[in-house]
């Protein structure tokens, strides 16, 4: 049975995690934050399945019931936001050059092979390394610290200068750097990774800035072995309809770089291996409303559900109120 842990705060303000499987689910009893149980786990020398047996279970609960409550909080987090570090790859899913291609093709020759569709077919070709072999680098790009990350039911808000607010459905891996440097994988997480396609459509040097938006995760922490196939469907809704939806596939059986290849490239970098820090790391999309001519609104709400997991992610977008930053001499 897989393991899905998820962050609970109750109407006192009380945090608790809980242990779900298929038979059910239950309060893990005396700890508060999947981060402890991680550390738990870490100091142990087992996994997160063993801390969750180690402490026990109490209370059994709807996981559903407590999301459409709001009781849900992000199934990570930090007492420290700014030790969050949220990142991601993209052109990583077989597929996913097609969307990028589209959008980058009106400010390039039509005959020349545009630079996403060659890093995208870099990396079909050496995605895939084999043991103890270096793969290619994938495209990356830093998307916040975890001020930025938005749970489970409440609004995505796009910049008051933002020139759109798109969904972008995915898996994301949530990653622990224990105290000597190790990076440990606690599980993939549902995401919503919500991005400015407007901007970044103008001229792909602009990626950096249309990535600098908040982000989404499902309540559900996946842990283990990640699924080398994952099917859901990506939905916008609006006044109440379903305005547009498609179905999305994920894992590394339509990727064209294997996990490992996306970590080996990203925590290679010794400041992302920081002792204690938390990384939340979009693993890219091939399925987009905007490729598709769609067009979002404030008031739309997304929506993202997947196999295993077995919530939904639901987000309304809002626009945040204008604001001019200014700096200071000192």
């Amino acid at each position: 049975m897989s393991l899905r842990l998820l962050q609970h705060v109750g109407v006192d303000g009380t945090r608790s995690v809980i242990a779900a499987t298929s038979a059910g689910a239950a309060f893990v009893t005396g700890v508060d934050s999947v981060c402890a149980l991680a550390e738990r786990a870490i100091a142990d020398g087992t996994d997160l399945a063993g801390a969750v047996a180690a402490y026990g279970t109490g209370a059994s609960v709807d996981i559903a019931a407590e999301l459409a409550a709001g009781r849900l909080m992000s199934p990570i987090d930090h007492v420290d936001p700014a030790h969050v570090v949220m990142t991601g790859t993209g052109l990583t899913h077989l597929g996913s050059a097609e969307g990028r291609d589209k959008m980058h093709r009106a400010a390039a020759d039509a005959e020349k092979q545009t630079d996403s569709m060659r890093m995208f077919l870099e990396g079909v070709e050496r995605g895939k390394p084999g043991p103890g072999e270096r793969g290619q680098q994938p495209e990356w790009f830093y998307k916040g610290d975890g001020s930025g990350l938005v749970a489970p039911g409440a609004a995505l808000e796009m910049p008051d200068f933002a020139e759109d607010g798109g969904e972008e459905p995915e898996l994301a891996g949530i990653y622990l750097i224990g105290a000597d440097g190790t990076p440990f994988r606690l599980g993939l997480c549902l995401a919503n990774e919500f991005s400015d396609h407007v901007t970044e459509r103008h001229n792909y040097l602009w990626l950096a800035h249309s990535k600098l938006r908040q982000a989404s995760l499902g309540p559900e922490l996946l842990v283990g072995t990640p699924p080398e196939h994952v099917e859901g469907m990506s939905r916008i809704h609006r006044d109440g309809a379903v305005l547009w939806e498609k179905p999305f596939l994920s894992g590394e059986a339509n990727m064209s770089h294997s996990i490992a290849n996306l970590e080996a490239h990203h925590f290679k970098y010794d400041l992302f291996r920081r002792p204690g820090d938390i990384h939340v790391h979009f693993f890219g999309t091939a399925t987009l409303s905007f490729a598709e001519g769609v067009t979002t609104r404030e008031g739309d709400v997304f929506e993202i559900e997947a196999a295993p997991f077995t919530l939904p992610l639901r987000n309304t977008l809002t626009r945040a109120a204008p604001r001019l930053v200014s700096v200071k001499a000192l």
